[in-house]
């Protein structure tokens, strides 16, 4: 072993001056195109003679513009290539590879070893591999195989052959600390190590502990829909992005980062993910959360609820008269049978029940509603329901370009004129001197012609007008929405099936929000697929895929929204049902419902058992929260077994956090306080506020930081922290079963500590975890 560990330290030292000389040719290649850039702007048209006298100097000033604009793009694209693989190359000098495979491909005797790092490097010929890129098809062995026949697909087909041995390389600042030769999946050791470190701000790359199952979502291409259904701790995020990592790297021709989007739960979990691509030398995707989407195509019109602003209203209003309508109102409006009844709605508008706004000017209508009304259900009703809409478009433009024309004469017009200021009549003057075909030099001796400058006063008053009709802002969206409401029995008329019983309770709850200008959040999805239905679908084609993280917390309505908005895109859903937290959670119980999406043929799903965040205790611990937890396998990582101590009051509960949190902070970056709710934790806050630099986590929140943390539960999901201290793990807070999912969500944050504190009686959630001895108790 001594004499294998020394030839390999000496392979390392090699590769690490090849590589510390790609970095030095990099540098100065960057350096040099930087500057070539930066010369190319500042100089940008200079040996260009601008002429316009005749078509061939125009022709030759615009090619020459043109090569110009072409030099700076490849300048550009150079530059950012290089800095790229120079950024990668830096990286690589801390861990250039982290695996190795020797593998005898079929028909040869020739044992090649293959190592895995986070990109390709060759030597200087380009000819021999010195190390694989871990998306790379050979090194799916690597992952999916243990010694014995193994095989992968290439685009030429598939390769055959025998793994004869799986190296695991422990590196450090480039230097060789342990070695291990395996014949597990991936070795204990290193991912003991790896999972036994404490946490960061960021998620980090897994591509040197990827688990068989995890690289079986990362390789999978062969469906339109994967569903990835994991425990808490599973590495189902950490997966899904080295996922897209991976497609990068195989579609890098055809797809770009730009053309995919991750869906993501909060800001905070964005910031926390973002680390993940560049740290394997790609481009962030787009990242968004569903919330942000509907602020930016609905706030204009409304104040929109947020999803945790919702949700507060469910932890924290249940004793108020309209809390049972109003949930009752949250699961309907995320179901299927209210997505399908919204279609035959609009169907039915084809007949009667579109809604027009008057457009009007100065106080008066120009068009009334009436009017627009007999136009639409007078004209063509052969055409689709779109084309009518167009063509009603079209006939308004008209209307107005001929009213235009009325209203140049009118009183008001002369006013305007005469109330120029002497800015804009210069402006108006210059403007209608170039329309004539006055030169520049000739402008001063134009003289304004009164019926041009009414023309153009009243051109501009219209200019609005014409954009409303364009972005048929005619059609009276949120009046169509509300008759929906209006009547309890006529929704009947497009459904099957009954009725919420508190319906006309949510009716009435309905209209009153829309009356006072808000959008509640089971309401915002809603309107914004009646609005599309009937102006047409804002789709994207140039998104390819979309990831959606957390998708237990999206509605089937949700879902067949999306479906809708990226028609050309593949989908990855991931989440965990044990942490579906929202109201209307009842409405998808398992991801088998998203089957209908795009059919079971074009639908994987791939289950995710094994839990790697927390340590054995924890997990054997948290399993027994849910009904399910006996299918959450934990991995061998020993620990403290959780710790549950009750108090008699809040005085005693205080005291007893800010001793222990000095005692976790001896150990651990990061120790989070999760309460139940926003007004929880910000009680919590305040009573602990002698805790040296305690942060308070809300939905504002942009970017997850270490330390001492108070976070509500359904903050705190998608991230994992050193310690956790569960701070009122109470009977009177967690009274409920409908709270089940979120406090074993909140208790499986933690990765290497776990207190459970409680005033008064603990919950009955913790029964089962009680019965069987899986968390110690104190005092």
């Amino acid at each position: 072993m001594n004499s294998e560990f020394q030839r390999e330290k000496n392979r390392l030292e090699s590769v690490m001056e090849i590589i510390q000389e790609r970095v030095s040719l990099l540098e100065e290649e960057t350096l040099h195109r930087r500057n070539e850039v930066v010369h190319i702007r500042k100089h940008f048209g200079e040996e260009i003679k601008v002429n316009m006298d005749s078509f061939d100097d125009f022709l030759e000033t615009i090619i020459g513009l043109r090569q110009e604009t072409q030099a700076l793009s490849v300048s550009q694209s150079t530059h950012r290539h290089a800095s790229k693989r120079l950024s990668t190359l830096r990286r690589m000098q801390e861990v250039p590879y982290f695996g190795r495979i020797d593998f005898i491909e079929e028909g040869t005797s020739t044992q090649e070893h293959v190592y895995i790092g986070i990109s390709t490097l060759t030597d200087e010929t380009g000819d021999h591999f010195l190390i694989y890129d871990w998306r790379a098809p050979v090194s799916s062995v690597y992952y999916d195989y243990q010694p014995g026949p193994a095989m992968y697909s290439t685009p030429g087909g598939t390769v055959q052959g025998k793994l004869e041995k799986k190296w695991q390389y422990l590196i450090r600042g480039g230097v060789l600390q342990s070695m291990f030769d395996t014949s597990l999946t991936i070795g204990d050791e290193i991912l003991q190590q790896v999972l036994g470190k404490g946490t960061d701000k960021h998620m980090h790359n897994i591509v040197a502990t990827i688990q068989q199952e995890q690289n079986q979502i990362i390789r999978h291409d062969c469906r339109r829909l994967l569903i990835v259904h994991g425990a808490a701790g599973s590495g189902k995020t950490s997966a899904a992005l080295q996922r897209i990592a991976y497609l990068l790297y195989k579609y890098r021709d055809r797809l770009k980062a730009d053309q995919i989007i991750l869906f993501s739960p909060n800001s905070m979990f964005n910031n926390y993910v973002s680390n993940v691509l560049p740290e394997l030398g790609e481009e962030n995707m787009q990242q968004v959360t569903f919330q942000e989407y509907l602020d930016h195509r609905l706030s204009k019109e409304f104040q929109v609820e947020h999803p945790y602003e919702q949700l507060e209203y469910v932890l924290t209003e249940a004793n108020t008269p309209s809390y049972r309508a109003r949930v009752a109102g949250i699961r309907f409006k995320a179901s299927i049978r209210f997505f399908e009844a919204m279609e035959s709605y609009r169907k039915s508008l084809e007949l009667s029940g579109m809604l027009f706004k008057d457009i009007i000017f100065r106080g008066m209508p120009l068009i009334t509603s009436k009017q627009i009304a007999e136009r639409f259900y007078n004209s063509d009703t052969s055409l689709s329901f779109y084309n009518r809409l167009e063509k009603l478009k079209d006939w308004l433009i008209k209307e107005l370009n001929e009213v235009e024309k009325v209203e140049r004469t009118k009183p008001w017009v002369q006013e305007a004129m005469e109330l120029l200021s002497n800015e804009e009549y210069h402006q108006a003057h210059t403007y209608l001197a170039k329309k004539r075909g006055f030169k520049r030099e000739e402008i001063a001796d134009y003289e304004i012609e009164p019926e041009l400058l009414a023309r153009l006063i009243v051109h501009r008053k219209w200019k609005p007008l014409r954009k409303r009709v364009r972005d048929f802002d005619f059609i009276d969206m949120k009046r169509i929405y509300k008759q929906l409401f209006t009547n309890p029995h006529q929704i009947k008329q497009w459904m099957e099936g009954e009725t919420p019983a508190e319906w006309a309770e949510i009716c009435q709850a309905t209209l009153d929000f829309l009356d006072d200008g808000k959008l509640s959040y089971e309401d915002a999805t809603p309107f914004l697929l009646m609005k599309e239905l009937i102006q047409g679908f804002q789709t994207s084609g140039s998104i390819k895929h979309i990831l959606v993280d957390e998708a237990q917390d999206y509605s089937p309505f949700q879902f067949e929204f999306l479906k809708r908005l990226f028609p050309s895109a593949k989908m990855t859903v991931l989440g965990d049902f044990n942490q579906a937290i929202f109201a209307h959670a009842g409405e998808m119980d398992d991801f088998h419902t998203l089957m209908s999406l795009y059919g079971p043929d074009k639908t994987e799903i791939i289950n995710m058992t094994r839990s790697y965040r927390s340590t054995k205790p924890i997990i054997e611990f948290t399993r027994r929260l849910v009904s399910n937890g006996d299918r959450i396998i934990p991995f061998e990582r020993d620990g403290e077994q959780p710790l549950l101590t009750q108090f008699p009051d809040y005085e005693e509960l205080h005291r007893s956090i800010l001793s222990k949190v000095t005692a976790l902070r001896s150990h651990y970056n990061s120790i989070a306080i999760i309460c139940k709710s926003a007004e929880e934790s910000q009680l919590a806050y305040e009573a602990l506020s002698n805790i040296d630099d305690i942060k308070l986590i809300m939905k504002g929140t942009l970017e997850y930081e270490q330390g001492v943390v108070v976070i509500p539960s359904y903050l705190s999901k998608g991230i994992e922290f050193d310690a956790v201290i569960i701070y009122n793990a109470s009977e009177h807070v967690y009274n409920d079963e409908s709270l089940r999912r979120m406090f074993y969500t909140a208790c499986t944050r933690a990765m290497h500590d776990l207190h459970l504190y409680s005033v008064g009686e603990p919950t009955s959630l913790l029964q089962h975890a009680l019965r069987e001895g899986f968390i110690q108790t104190g005092l």
